[in-house]
């Protein structure tokens, strides 16, 4: 009983039943993702979305998943195959690893990392090297445009994205994510760094591949972009990958700004889901209410705008934080 029991306790069981967790919620999660997706836009479009799988449509996104299962994979003959195959598993792995630091509540934590946020963004990073193999490798015009996108992209948002974070890690002396969670416990960081919480959420709208910004996968101008030659489960790979995006986008929004698991009554985990789908809401309102905008404007509006802001905004912070 005692070996059972240290067994039970150890870090690799531990890991084991948090990865186990993490699959079963990033699958949950993009099935609601993707309904609520198709509801939101039909709704502010005066429709009713998808009604006749389920109650409501709610099942369409399950019928939708068996319906890509089913799907042939199809390899064009001119594709750098290695390359190719690996892509989809580039984009998703990462996806899953940074679910290792978020901290649902203040104790349900697969590993608090004392560099938690520093690792989310490490992992983020290797979705965009995804897309390049992905759009490189696919002999397609469309999908190189759409690669050379992202990358353009991720370069200039990924600069006032974690000058923004600085803001906030000056502010706590920490880069754990429960150190940040614990220091809002009296008040949230949005009503401190209102300006950060705005440019974080611009930035990560653009990071994510979301309209207004969604230039690398623009459908009126390159088909679908860097997955244009991907099929069945190769391109739900993808699919899955940008909708569990989102949502650590905004569960990382929540950490920082929303004071993740802090809230009244009910239990941490709650709160923290609530803000987290909340802030996914205002990410679905952006894409069906502003307009796409051009590639030039994209950058000159990160390299000209954003990335000022975000200095001035750590100044200000460094400086009020030398005062005091």
């Amino acid at each position: 009983m005692e070996h059972a029991a240290q067994f039970l306790g150890s870090p690799v069981v531990h890991m084991l039943v948090g990865l186990i967790g993490v699959i079963a919620l990033v699958s949950v999660n993009a099935l609601f993702l993707i309904w609520a997706e198709r509801k939101v836009s039909a709704h502010m479009q005066l429709r009713p979305g998808p009604m006749e799988v389920g109650p409501h449509g709610a099942l369409q996104s399950l019928a939708d998943a068996l319906k890509l299962m089913g799907k042939e994979l199809i390899t064009p003959e001119e594709v750098d195959k290695p390359i190719y195959w690996l892509a989809p598993i580039v984009v998703f792995l990462p996806v899953l690893l940074s679910f290792l630091v978020i901290p649902f509540s203040q104790t349900m934590i697969i590993r608090d990392m004392n560099v938690g946020i520093v690792l989310i963004f490490a992992f983020s990073t290797l979705s965009v090297l995804a897309i390049l193999m992905a759009g490189w490798s696919s002999n397609n015009k469309y999908s190189v445009f759409g690669a050379i996108r992202s990358v353009a992209q991720n370069i200039a948002y990924e600069i006032p994205l974690l000058v923004t974070v600085m803001s906030i890690i000056l502010m706590v002396g920490s880069f754990k994510l429960s150190d940040i969670v614990a220091a809002q416990g009296h008040t949230w960081f949005i009503f401190v760094q209102p300006l950060a919480f705005i440019l974080f959420i611009i930035c990560a709208t653009a990071e994510t591949n979301r309209a207004p910004f969604d230039l690398p996968e623009a459908e009126s101008e390159l088909v679908a972009g860097f997955h244009t030659e991907y099929s069945g489960m190769r391109f739900a790979l993808f699919f899955l990958a940008e909708y569990t995006n989102i949502f650590i986008a905004s569960a990382v929004a929540t950490v920082l700004f929303l004071g993740g698991w802090h809230g009244p009554i009910l239990p941490g985990i709650i709160w923290f889901f609530i803000k987290v789908y909340a802030l996914v809401f205002l990410l679905m309102w952006f894409r069906w209410t502003f307009p796409r905008v051009r590639f030039d404007q994209l950058v000159n509006f990160s390299w000209k705008i954003l990335i000022p802001l975000s200095f001035v905004n750590l100044l200000i912070t460094a400086f009020v934080l030398k005062l005091r």
